[in-house]
């Protein structure tokens, strides 16, 4: 009898993008799988072709799971990972991950297995990352039965994939038909997660052309181990001509698929021969792949291998396979073509990206393309037959004449076009995710306003039926959808397969399936719509007094409501006890004045300030909450970003729409990054370079990014790529010390030289900070921070050094006082903002008297030994910081991966906090109403129980 699988661990590692030094302190899970020896597959790489940081060697290439004995865990490495079964999830190093791992042995697993020629299932997927909100390129998967190949990886591709139980790590290879934000945003946290699986990591072959090189060294800033980025560019070099591009450059050529790149690169003003333009960076290099699989075998002739004296056996796979075998007499040989009816051309598939119309025309001359032409004049002996072409452009492009009657050129192939078309744009792509943002907006349409869905409108100003003339017909093609297949093998099923194609629910049918499953929560919007009218009604009540008059709190938030004291039995709020945590001995009361309502909120109009959650999760994006991003919509006066994890582009376009989210990326003041994890500032790229983009041509300054020092590097090497025009700012020059002096009524430029001498003084609050700054651009972005807090209304904003990892800051954005109808100041409000913290003083003094305090909370109460190795903070231990400093609310976010919908807390404690969900909008003008909105929201998940951390990512991942 086999041995029985123990059950799993309830407590997980998050799968980690999150990169913190504190050590592991649970157990892990006792991981059972399989592997199996196999050859490496052969490919022959092109003249060209550079490796990257490719380590290893094959002997210690670890395989993925196969049939034979578990492999036990080295020692002092914590894991957790899947369930057991013979199948079961592979474990998960976050200590790998993070780059503290001190073995020296160990090589990065590479995903190499025996291509398998008589490949019985193959096809090609359109995996929709982006399509919904054209934030970043779709991505293709090829499919085989032993080799998995991924084209793109913008941001999204892991919660995509996610939830449709895509497994990311068995994917061997990833291509980019460009090297930029667009069409490679999620591949830094793809790779940060791949690392931390299995015993020893798993890591993919990544393809580009010599453009990925700046990719490479922009990631290296955050990712520590090198080991970690097998990345391989080909072709011609960045000061290439096109003629020097113009042969196609084969990848890979095995047993099973030959893969090659064409080079298209734009034209500009129509200088035919000018590829060197100003305007043109290492990033508007397009490729056009071409994958041509095996050609398919004729049908085995069993009597002609009898009369060749070849008997049944082994043999008969060997020739199967294409190679010569002697014969049983041993008297001859025989051949493949003596026993093999008359083989067939494989399939070929074309991925075509042109992503602007300055590519078109080297497009449309690549000579590389003449023999899949139909009827041309180029066609040879050696034409070829292309079975189905992708088009990732543009529907602006793709739907212009000239790209139509190219398109024609190929005869009767498939044409898929799954670049942004208008059909496909209010398709949700994360179906989980807009299913729960609908529940949520019925129950509370106040907070949680319906997703940002766009009439359908011509893309990008370009309108097929204004450009062809009455004659045109437009060639035959399909819009691409989630999950379309086109299906190589078998030879008998190819073309379109329409079956995983997710179905498509309205909001009617999911609030109809909610009030089913829970009848009770019919009632619920009417019940919320009250405490905002109260809410309204008391205002006007008060209106006509002709005076400020503080508004008491509602009488449902108890006044004998508790939490543990933040401070010391001595009452000083400077020491640290338990590893940072701050000791929670005595108890007292809320202050007398936290049941009123504060000025600024009594006074507030809906235009003065929102805050809308676009990632409440942490470590990785997940199936229902993205990773860190908050925007502060100032409305008029702008907007701001605190931290900006990946997809934080796609959730302004699902929260605003496409239109929206540009007006808003648009108006941008600045982007503020807490540190340098992942989690929260990979998705930094993709919004510069869209802003860079829309603000092409408009007179404008460069947005200002605060951030930790490590953070520059990245943005440096990032910015050889892409369009970034940004300015950046250190967070340990916006202390509150040196923000203050800058703001300083006799601040002058003399005295901004002084702030840059008596910033690191003995004493001061950056004392502990090693480096001067010394760059001449650093009192250029200083007076650039003052601009834009006048321009946005703001008293001030600086950063607050919180524990959690080196250069970890926390923010706090004060607004100016403003004048009310009869003549009274008004102080302007407070919003404090945590980052990645353990409860510290800092934070706890910085958030005196604040109008809103957002706070990590990332574990619930019983997971404080978690808590305290990782830096992070338990849902009490939050509100505890937000009850001593006497904030008005409170709003947790930057939840653990393992409560999927929503955290485990004590209602008790819940007295003036909310819980934060991904697209939730709170105006300042709602925040008296906000905590008696969290039991009803509760209600909507009364049946949902805690998932192990990050089960559903590990499911889609391994």
């Amino acid at each position: 009898m086999p041995p029985q699988v123990p059950s799993p661990l309830r407590r997980l590692l998050p799968l980690s993008q999150t990169l913190a030094p504190a050590p592991l302190l649970y157990l892990s899970r006792r991981l059972f799988f399989s592997s199996v020896s196999a050859a490496r597959p052969t490919f022959t790489r092109a003249t060209g072709i550079r490796p990257l940081a490719y380590r290893g060697k094959a002997s210690r290439h670890h395989l993925r799971r196969g049939n034979s004995t578990a492999r036990k865990e080295p020692e002092g490495m914590a894991s957790g990972g899947g369930g057991g079964g013979k199948d079961a999830g592979v474990a998960f190093n976050k200590m790998r991950a993070e780059g503290r791992d001190v073995r020296k042995d160990r090589s990065m697993g590479l995903k190499n297995r025996r291509a398998n020629p008589v490949s019985t299932t193959s096809y090609v997927q359109i995996l929709g990352t982006g399509m919904d909100t054209q934030d970043t390129a779709p991505s293709i998967l090829l499919f085989f039965d032993k080799q998995r190949y991924i084209f793109n990886a913008g941001e999204g591709l892991q919660r995509f994939c996610t939830e449709h139980k895509i497994k990311l790590s068995k994917i061997d290879h990833i291509f980019f038909t460009r090297v930029c934000s667009e069409t490679a945003g999620g591949l830094p946290g793809l790779v940060l997660t791949l690392a931390g699986m299995g015993d020893e990591g798993m890591s993919v072959n990544i393809w580009g052309p010599s453009d990925l090189d700046f990719l490479a060294g922009a990631m290296k800033s955050f990712i520590p181990n090198r080991a970690m980025l097998h990345t391989h560019s080909f072709g011609v070099e960045h000061n290439a001509t096109s003629s020097q591009s113009t042969n196609a450059t084969v990848v890979i050529d095995d047993e099973v698929v030959r893969i090659s790149a064409m080079f298209v690169k734009p034209r500009y003003n129509n200088e035919a021969r000018n590829l060197t333009d100003i305007n043109s960076k290492p990033g508007d290099t397009a490729i056009v792949y071409s994958c041509e699989l095996a050609e398919i075998k004729g049908k085995f002739d069993t009597a002609k291998a009898a009369a060749l004296h070849l008997m049944p056996g082994p043999k008969y796979r060997e020739l199967q396979l294409g190679y010569s075998v002697p014969s049983d007499e041993g008297d001859t040989v025989v051949h493949p073509s003596d026993v093999l009816g008359p083989s067939i051309p494989g399939p070929i598939v074309l991925l075509v990206d042109c992503p602007t119309q300055y590519h078109m025309h080297e497009l449309f001359s690549l000579h590389s393309l003449s023999h899949f032409y139909e009827d041309s004049s180029c066609q040879t002996e050696n034409a070829k037959k292309v079975n189905c072409i992708i088009h990732l452009g543009p529907s602006s492009v793709t739907n212009t004449v000239d790209y139509q009657n190219w398109m024609k050129s190929f005869g009767t192939t498939q044409h898929i076009m799954a670049g942004h078309e208008n059909k496909n744009m209010e398709v949700p792509i994360l179906k989980g995710s807009a299913r729960i943002s609908s529940r949520l907006n019925f129950v509370c349409p106040q907070l949680f306003p319906s997703s940002g869905f766009w009439p359908v409108e011509t893309a990008n100003g370009t309108d097929l039926e204004k450009d062809k003339s009455t004659s045109f017909q437009a060639c035959e093609s399909v819009t691409a959808a989630n999950l379309l297949k086109f299906r190589l093998r078998p030879y008998a099923q190819l073309g379109l397969d329409r079956a995983s194609i997710p179905s498509l629910c309205s909001y009617e049918e999911i609030v109809d399936e909610l009030i089913s499953e829970i009848p009770e929560i019919k009632e619920v919007p009417g019940q919320i719509s009250k405490f905002w009218q109260s809410s309204v009604d008391q205002k006007s009540a008060l209106a006509p007094a002709g005076k400020h008059m503080l508004m008491v709190e509602e009488p449902w938030i108890s006044k004998d409501s508790c939490l543990p004291d933040i401070l010391d039995e001595q009452g000083n709020s400077a020491k640290f006890q338990d590893d940072g945590s701050l000791r929670e001995s005595g108890r007292r009361k809320r202050p007398k004045g936290n049941s009123e309502i504060p000025c600024c909120v009594g006074n507030a109009t809906r235009e003065d300030m929102e805050i809308t959650f676009l990632g409440t999760g942490s470590s990785q994006p997940s199936k229902y909450r993205n990773v860190s991003s908050i925007y502060i919509n100032l409305f008029a006066q702008g907007g701001m970003l605190l931290d900006c994890g990946e997809g934080t582009l796609g959730q302004l376009k699902r929260r605003f729409g496409v239109s929206g989210a540009d007006e808003a990326v648009k108006n941008l003041r600045c982007i503020w990054i807490s540190h340098i994890h992942a989690d929260h500032h990979t998705g930094l790229a993709r919004v510069l370079a869209l802003r860079s983009k829309l603000l092409n041509g408009v007179p404008h300054k460069p947005l200002l990014v605060i951030g930790p020092k490590q953070l520059l590097r990245f943005l440096n090497a990032y910015s050889t790529l892409e369009d970034l025009d940004m300015q950046f700012l250190d967070c340990r020059q916006t202390l509150k010390p040196s923000v203050e002096e800058l703001l300083g009524d006799n601040a002058t430029e003399s005295a901004t030289t002084q702030l840059e001498n008596t910033m690191f003084a003995p004493g001061s609050r950056m004392e502990n900070y090693n480096k001067k700054p010394s760059s001449p651009k650093d009192t250029t972005a200083l007076a650039n921070l003052k601009e834009i807090l006048h321009e946005s209304g703001l008293e001030i904003l600086y950063s607050v050094p919180v524990v959690h990892c080196a250069q970890a800051f926390g923010v706090v954005l004060r607004a100016k006082e403003k004048v009310n109808s009869v003549g009274k100041a008004i102080p302007g409000w407070k919003v404090v903002y945590s980052g990645d913290t353990r409860p510290c003083p800092a934070l706890v003094d910085a958030s005196r008297d604040a109008t809103v305090l957002i706070h990590e909370a990332t574990f619930e109460d019983s997971m404080k030994d978690e808590a305290i190795a990782k830096n992070h903070s338990t849902t009490k231990e939050a509100i505890a910081v937000g009850t001593s400093a006497g904030a008005y609310r409170i709003i947790l976010t930057h939840f653990s991966q393992r409560y999927p919908k929503i955290p485990v807390f004590d209602e008790d404690d819940m007295h003036k906090t909310c819980i934060a969900f991904d697209l939730m909008s709170v105006n300042l003008a709602d925040l008296p109403v906000l905590p008696k909105v969290l039991p009803h929201l509760k209600l909507l998940f009364k049946d949902e129980m805690v998932v192990e951390e990050s089960d559903e990512v590990l499911e889609a991942v391994v």
